[in-house]
């Protein structure tokens, strides 16, 4: 079963153990794995709450642009493809 942890909820799990916890002490009062946890710490070490909430908007707006740029490029391969036949 997966859980599905806020950002505020992260970055107060990785609190605990940066104050003096033990990692495989707070891992399994939340129900996480140790691997878990370092992805989480990889990731949000070090950010406040807010700090977490614009990396989680430029990760969602990343993702948009990307798409726009597949489909543009789709769109010029096509055009390309339709303007070098001969009629």
């Amino acid at each position: 079963m997966k859980k599905r942890f806020t950002e505020e909820q992260i970055i107060k799990v990785l609190r605990e153990q940066e104050a003096g916890q033990p990692t495989a002490e707070v891992c399994r009062r939340h129900g996480i794995s140790t691997a878990t946890f370092y992805k989480w710490k990889a990731k949000f070490g070090g950010m406040d709450v807010s700090d977490a909430r614009k990396l989680k908007a430029l990760e969602a707006e990343n993702a948009k642009l990307k798409r726009i740029v597949a489909d543009l490029s789709l769109d010029i391969v096509m055009l390309k493809d339709v303007n070098s036949k001969k009629w």
